[in-house]
């Protein structure tokens, strides 16, 4: 329907929608987090989370719609079943563009347990979906330099007391931990910044995910690991409002986490995070080959 305006309109028009979709939606989120805070009981904490996750799996279906009307994208997804709302996941995936958080929600909405991911803790000041994210219990992480770390000792093994806090609180509710394990977006600046080994990826972070192993591994069902490639160029969020996202590749992979893994401290025992680290970069060797067959594979079709 929406397809057939000029862009800017559609645009225009899917920003108004996102807006009022999330204005409607916050309304009850935040009552529910209030109730949250009034009553400290165990059992109403459990229903009201699982409220709160119908409240944002409605918001995401809302945006699945527009993103269908807005226009004519082309899907080409492997690997998406075999999942359940019962389990517990640990999620991750290469970064591209602002689009691939819109772009896992449409996929992996009501397929498995909402994703929650880290965020940093500057976006909480981002008007009405930050207070969204701190309501649902989103990990909002404060990232210090290696610099200010020499300086200010204790504080040392900060993100690790927060990613067990939040985790903590996953434990009465199935959920998708997702990290971005390159922990930010891919550029060519930032690609030859970090001189990366990679051809097509910036370089991982292993100690995102490691503290999630630590602080819930035996909870966690298995390993969801997502591969994201468009292939007519990265796009900016303004692309998916005016619909301008021809194809977007998507290759899924559930696998176990190595049981050598579970209960480690990733801080305390050297071994245990050279081991950690290198199966981390052989994920990403792997992913790195993936997306250079799938960058020939559509270059051939051109």
């Amino acid at each position: 329907m929406l397809h057939a305006l000029p862009a800017p309109i559609r645009g225009f028009i899917t920003s108004l929608i996102l807006g009022l979709n999330t204005l409607f939606w916050c309304w009850p989120l935040f009552t529910l987090a209030l109730l949250k805070l009034l009553l400290p009981i165990a059992p109403v904490h459990r229903a009201i989370r699982y409220l709160m996750h119908l409240i944002a799996e409605s918001w995401i279906g809302i945006n699945k719609f527009w993103m269908n009307q807005v226009g004519h994208t082309r899907w080409d997804v492997s690997g998406l079943k075999g999942f359940d709302k019962q389990h517990t996941y640990l999620v991750t995936s290469n970064h591209q563009s602002w689009v691939d958080i819109l772009v896992l929600q449409y996929l992996l909405n009501r397929r498995m347990p909402m994703l929650k991911f880290f965020l940093k803790q500057e976006l909480i000041w981002v008007p009405v979906i930050g207070l969204c994210w701190w309501a649902l219990e989103f990990p909002f992480m404060k990232r210090f330099s290696k610099e200010y770390l020499a300086k200010h000792p204790e504080k040392r093994g900060q993100d690790l007391l927060t990613t067990r806090k939040a985790c903590a609180r996953y434990k009465t509710n199935p959920v998708s931990v997702f990290n971005f394990l390159e922990g930010t977006r891919l550029s060519p600046a930032k690609h030859a910044q970090q001189q990366s080994p990679f051809k097509h990826l910036l370089k991982p972070k292993a100690g995102g995910i490691a503290f999630v192993l630590d602080a819930m591994g035996e909870q966690l069902h298995s390993m969801v690991n997502v591969t994201l490639y468009y292939p007519g160029g990265n796009p900016g969020f303004w692309d998916l409002l005016c619909g301008r996202v021809d194809e977007v590749v998507v290759r899924i992979k559930e696998q176990p986490i190595p049981a050598e893994f579970i209960g480690r401290n990733y801080d305390q025992d050297d071994a245990y995070r050279l081991q950690f680290q290198q199966w981390v970069n052989q994920l990403w060797l792997d992913k790195d080959a993936e997306l250079d067959a799938l960058h020939q594979q559509y270059s051939a079709r051109r």
